[in-house]
């Protein structure tokens, strides 16, 4: 199977071939992160005709159909709201070792000069945090961590050099947030989410394969930030319902289920502009989309990475916006050829969506 056949299976099933989502809630299926400024909101309008900056502000605030909330790798996402348990607190090890690999190397190093254990600094900041946002109350990032000082000792507080205080580490007090189960709202406040039950924390490998198969334990390690050994057993759960594919010269898997839409996925057809950080821009598919190490480093940076511009599922160009006043300005790269009235609709949903009344298109 070569990279365009795999990239045509991910490109449907992240459904980007059509705009043509039903619900927000299909088109947040495979979670948006939302670490740039409207990166979730650019993602799910991508998917979805006629979204507009209020119906997903309503619905995030609502907390019904979509949330927005961290969940894998302590990052937060849009995600349908039903799928809140499985890729949050299903998702968080309870093994202390792998749980110190999942908090990273800053709450490892503390565990070690404090003696204590990564899942019971988990457990009393999830505490602090259910605590702080009980009776329906939203705090701001700045209003939780007041309540984290006078709510969790001081083994869990190291010294911040940069705004000279005291703070829960930053991955401790992330995955604390996922525990406990909270979300945020439209104004970036976090609150308590609708408690659902979590499934079997399997079901992440069965959900990770449906978008980007074929796949190996590897990566769903590290889609899901979670340490290696916990990756291969929850993939261990799920063996007898793949199938292995031969992707390039190597072997990977996907849900037998697939295998027909992997044999001939659907063909994609017009021009979307997607933002840096969606679904489809995810690591696992990023050695298919840049292969030279030239581009890759252009389109995926540390930070202030560009958006992609796709035509029939192809990669032509890269983009970037910024305000211009009332306007914004979207920059295109181009990678081969194309159109500016390919583009000039797409750059004129960007700038509405961002705020703007209108864009000011450069091609370059």
């Amino acid at each position: 199977m070569d990279s365009e056949q795999i990239l045509a299976f991910r490109l449907a099933r992240c459904g980007l071939a059509t705009r043509d989502a039903a619900s927000l809630a299909e088109a947040a299926a495979c979670p948006a992160s939302d670490f740039a400024r409207d990166a979730a909101l650019l993602s799910l309008a991508a998917r979805r005709e006629g979204l507009t900056r209020d119906a997903y502000d309503e619905a995030v605030d609502g907390g019904g159909e979509i949330v927005v909330a961290p969940i894998v790798r302590g990052a937060i996402h849009a995600l349908a709201a039903d799928d809140l348990p499985l890729l949050g607190r299903a998702l968080i090890a309870t093994d202390d070792e792998e749980l110190g690999r999942q908090l990273g190397p800053q709450v490892q190093k503390l565990a070690g000069e404090k003696g204590f254990r990564p899942t019971d600094a988990l457990a009393e900041v999830a505490e602090a945090t259910r605590a702080a946002l009980k009776g329906g109350r939203a705090l701001s990032k700045n209003e939780l961590h007041a309540e984290y000082r006078e709510r969790v000792s001081g083994d869990l507080m190291p010294w911040c050099k940069g705004c000279k205080s005291h703070h829960v580490a930053p991955m401790l007090w992330r995955f604390a947030v996922v525990e406990a189960g909270a979300r945020l709202d439209s104004e970036r406040r976090y609150l308590m989410a609708r408690r659902r039950k979590a499934p079997p924390a399997a079901e992440a490998v069965r959900l990770f394969l449906r978008f980007y198969a074929p796949a190996t334990p590897g990566e769903f390690a590290e889609w899901a930030g979670i340490a290696k050994s916990h990756g291969k057993r929850l993939w261990g759960e799920v063996e007898g319902e793949l199938t292995e594919v031969r992707a390039g010269r190597r072997a990977a898997w996907a849900l037998s289920s697939d295998s027909a839409d992997l044999d001939s996925p659907p063909g994609a057809e017009g021009v979307v502009m997607i933002p840096p950080g969606d679904p489809y821009l995810q690591k696992v598919n990023r050695p298919l989309l840049a292969p030279g190490d030239d581009l890759r480093k252009r389109f995926f940076r540390p930070v202030a990475s560009p958006g992609a511009v796709l035509k029939d599922g192809r990669l032509i160009a890269l983009w970037r916006v910024k305000a211009k006043g009332r306007r914004a300005e979207v920059t295109v790269e181009k990678l081969g050829r194309v159109a500016r009235g390919d583009l000039e609709g797409e750059a004129q949903r960007i700038a509405v969506l961002r705020g703007a009344d209108e864009a000011i298109l450069q091609i370059g």
